[in-house]
């Protein structure tokens, strides 16, 4: 793996969007000039069931084409499966977790058995409820990875994304609003 690429992988649930984020993520950062892919786990898919989706991100052409055992960063969508899944497989002493949750960093850390350091915490719950008015924590969770990162272009990534969401959602604009503005929100209230 090239010291140049980031890898991503993402915990949910059937139906909380998982597979979208790590598509519309892709997309954003594939905008910027970045190399990338964006691929789902198939398995049994139901509303509910666990579900996983990857992402590769690169200053150079990506030639791997695998699946993601050690990520850079983890993304949970949903909480509950810390206690189902092992959700920090292969993310060493220097993966980051990002988690939804209202728990504290130090709180979650001791759950997962790893260093507070490595934990991000943002409610993408409550933002989606009062940005989107679901709870589909997809959209806020892309914008506290993105932030995470820190070599990604917030500005970049939601010019991206409102084109795609403009293209989907053209009749529905708080549909568009409301997720841009659960990017940004996550963006800046996710914490270590």
């Amino acid at each position: 793996m090239s010291t140049k690429m980031i890898e991503v992988r993402w915990h949910g649930r059937g139906g909380q969007g998982a597979k979208t984020a790590a598509l519309l993520f892709a997309q954003a950062v594939l905008a910027t000039g970045k190399y990338i892919q964006a691929f789902p786990e198939y398995g049994p898919e139901r509303m509910g069931a666990p579900v996983q989706s990857f992402n590769r991100i690169s200053e150079d052409p990506i030639t791997i084409h695998s699946g993601i055992t050690n990520p850079n960063y983890v993304v949970i969508l949903d909480p509950s499966l810390m206690e189902s899944v092992s959700v920090t497989d292969g993310i060493g002493s220097t993966g980051k977790v990002i988690v939804n949750t209202s728990f504290s960093s130090a709180e979650i850390a001791q759950k997962l058995g790893i260093d507070v350091g490595q934990v991000y915490i943002v409610n993408a719950s409550k933002i989606a409820v009062e940005t989107i008015g679901k709870d589909i924590p997809n959209t806020p969770m892309l914008g506290a990875l993105a932030k995470v990162i820190r070599t990604l272009d917030i500005n970049g990534v939601l010019e991206d994304i409102r084109g795609k969401l403009t293209a989907k959602f053209r009749h529905k604009p708080e549909v568009i609003e409301g997720n841009l503005e659960s990017i940004k929100r996550a963006f800046n209230e996710v914490k270590n």
